[in-house]
Formats: C-alpha cells, structure tokens, sequence
C-alpha cells in the first residue's frame, strides 16, 4: 500500500493543475471583455448573477477538496502521533522505569486518540458534503 503522504501530495498536485486549467480560461475570457467597447461589454445585472453561481460550485468543490485532503493529512499524522506516544510509553515504562512519566504521557496519548477519533468523524461527514457537491447539478 502506498503511502498516504504521496497519495495526499499527488492529490494536491492534481488540483492545483486543474485550477490552474480552470483560472487560464477565465483571464482570456476577462482579457477579451477588457477589449470590448465599454457599449458592447455592457450587460444587464440579471445576466450576471447566474453564471456566477453556476461557476462556484465547480470552485466551492475544489475547494472542499482541497480542505479535505489536509483534513486527511491531519488524521495521517495523527495516527503517527499516536504510534509515536505509544513507542514512548513502551520506553519510558519498561525499559527507562520511569514511573512518573507513565501517567503524562498517558494523558498525552489519550488526547492525541480522542482527537483521531474526532477528526476522523469529521472526514467521514466532510466526504459526504464532497460527495454531495460532485452529485450537485452544475
């Protein structure tokens, strides 16, 4: 299995070309009103006002994407976290036997699970709102 850092960074990666993409043919677009007589370029508000709101969806969508991947990279190191505070545990326990670190480090890898726990919660219902987002109508 490959490594959930790359996967997120390739992820990353992706987006930011396709928003690249997506900016390009929007400055044409504006570069060609700029050309236009302000006569010509002159449209009613009414006009305006949908085509904005079709096009933030696609926006609102990557987005949340985007939000979803550090939430995704936030959980990865969380986990680590906690692998890291239980290596610790094991050493500070048995092999140092230092037994007035035992319970702060406890507590410390109690927290780290209560927000893993949270935090993949919020993934979960974060990837629904995404997934509802992609299903939306454009």
């Amino acid at each position: 299995m490959s490594d959930p850092r790359n996967v997120a960074h390739a992820k990353k990666v992706t987006q930011e070309k396709d928003h690249e993409q997506a900016k390009s043919p929007a400055t044409a677009k504006q570069k060609s009103r700029k050309a236009k007589p302000a006569a010509e370029s002159a449209v009613p508000a009414s006009a305006v006002e949908p085509a904005k709101s079709e096009s933030a969806a696609p926006g609102e969508l990557e987005r949340s994407l985007a939000v979803l991947s550090k939430l995704k990279d936030m959980e990865f190191h969380s986990r680590a976290n906690i692998e890291a505070l239980a290596e610790l545990t094991l050493t500070i326990e048995d092999e140092l036997k230092q037994k007035e670190f035992v319970e702060p480090i406890g507590a410390l890898y109690s927290a780290q699970d209560g927000f893993h726990t949270k935090i993949a919660a919020l993934i979960a219902s974060y990837e629904a709102k995404c997934e509802s987002l992609k299903e939306s109508p454009k």
